[in-house]
């Protein structure tokens, strides 16, 4: 822990105060979201469709308007669309505690989503731009602080929640408050370096703008292979918890190793990020890297597809261990293939946009693997239920082992044939001179 802290005074003010900013925005997010399904279906008794209407409404402001976040952090610089984010989020928060009608509500959603917009491209491409040579270790650093807040969010959510849901929101809100006030007073402001290059002459349009990152043939290839990544880092929240609650029941066991999943991924990723980062960087390079965090990730599922092999116990501490073991080690390795892809995957995009509206790429590829989620979600939740109809209870698991093997190849594809490297610096000609 003191090194992890030596390490993180070692960077510019502005480089801690984002990371900070992250842990606090994950503190206030994921003690609210987690219990407000049952907000919803309970003290206000929506139907279940009214309830899955709100929770989409939100991920779809956020992934569909991430482009447009990035876009704006590059044209107006990245702190106002932080601290734009965050008074959303006030606002998006607060008016979930506090209100009760489905149009109300549905708007809050719609503006805590639109805030995850605006301010999650511009904190990474701030991070990567004040990081400088440092920024593989700085998104290292980052993501334990990303963590912390996931893993600490959901247990003082459910202490305050145990009070008043609404006391949760407008503490969530009263964080996000504090936050925005910080980052006025305290974080720089900061634009893109690309924002140089417009000297010469007048800013490409939006659009010309967009149809010049699509264009970007190694980055879009680089996006739609790291969906699967995505994908599977997601079944910590669906697949294995669906599995431990087929084998283990509802009860007390079922409610504990669930619980125990994620404290398995959070504290893990928490001790072993930088240690993991320091380590592959100093023996492969980052497309290497890359390969075998995805690699990782989908040999992830083998101890749940051997574990179909095992015969189901009736009862007692045999049939625990399969129900909780076997995820437990799933988890675990998911969280260490996260640990080793992310500091290179968030640089790998940095390099790919060749320092151009790094904001705006960001924005892209979050919206790419958003729908990918959305996409990936839907058909893990078709092989289980395919599985659970066939008696096939390894089907997932070879779907997910091969999507990880699939994507690790992609990604071995790209880094082999040059796809990952940087593009080649534009040289400047001068205009000649004319009377």
């Amino acid at each position: 822990m003191k090194a992890t802290i030596a390490q993180v005074r070692s960077y510019e003010r502005s480089v801690q105060l984002l990371m900070v900013n992250q842990f606090t925005i994950n503190l206030g997010f994921y003690m609210l979201m987690p219990y407000l399904a049952a907000h919803l279906a309970g003290p206000l008794g929506l139907a279940g469709w009214l309830v899955g209407l709100i929770l989409g409404v939100r991920n779809f402001s956020q992934q569909g308007m991430f482009l447009v976040g990035g876009t704006m952090a590059d044209r107006l610089g990245y702190k106002p669309l932080i601290i734009a984010g965050l008074v959303l989020r006030i606002v998006g928060f607060a008016t979930l505690g506090l209100v009760d009608s489905v149009p109300a509500l549905l708007a809050a959603s719609a503006t805590t989503g639109l805030a995850g917009a605006l301010f999650n491209p511009a904190s990474r491409a701030y991070l990567a731009a004040d990081a400088g040579e440092s920024r593989v270790e700085a998104f290292a650093l980052f993501n334990v602080f990303y963590q912390a807040g996931i893993l600490l969010g959901p247990l003082v959510g459910m202490v305050l929640t145990g009070v008043d849901f609404r006391v949760t929101c407008l503490t969530a809100a009263g964080i996000f408050a504090v936050l925005s006030i910080v980052q006025i007073r305290a974080l720089p402001a900061r634009r893109g370096d690309d924002t140089k290059d417009q000297k010469a002459g007048p800013r490409e349009s939006v659009l010309a703008e967009w149809r010049g990152i699509v264009a970007n043939r190694p980055f879009m290839l680089f996006s739609v292979a790291m969906i699967g990544s995505y994908v599977m880092s997601f079944q910590v929240y669906l697949a294995l918890p669906l599995e431990v609650r087929r084998l283990g029941g509802e009860g007390q066991f079922g409610t504990a190793a669930v619980a125990v999943l994620f404290a398995v991924s959070g504290l893990s990723t928490i001790v072993l990020q930088t240690k993991v980062t320091a380590w592959c960087k100093a023996r492969m390079e980052p497309g290497r890297a890359l390969t075998w965090g995805l690699l990782t990730m989908g040999v992830a599922f083998l101890p749940l597809l051997v574990a179909t092999a095992v015969p189901v116990p009736a009862d007692g501490v045999g049939r625990w261990l399969l129900a909780a073991l076997p995820p437990a080690i799933a988890a675990l390795l998911l969280a260490l293939g996260t640990v080793i892809v992310y500091p290179f995957e968030m640089d790998t995009i940095v390099r790919l946009s060749g320092d151009r509206l790094v904001a705006t790429h960001y924005g892209l590829y979050n919206t790419i693997c958003g729908v990918g989620i959305t996409l990936g979600n839907l058909l893990t939740g078709a092989a289980l239920d395919a599985a659970r109809a066939a008696g096939v209870s390894a089907l997932p698991w070879i779907a997910l082992l091969a999507l990880g093997l699939a994507c690790a190849a992609a990604l071995y594809g790209l880094h082999r044939t040059g796809r990952l490297a940087p593009p080649p610096v534009r040289e400047a000609h001068p205009e000649p001179v004319t009377a």
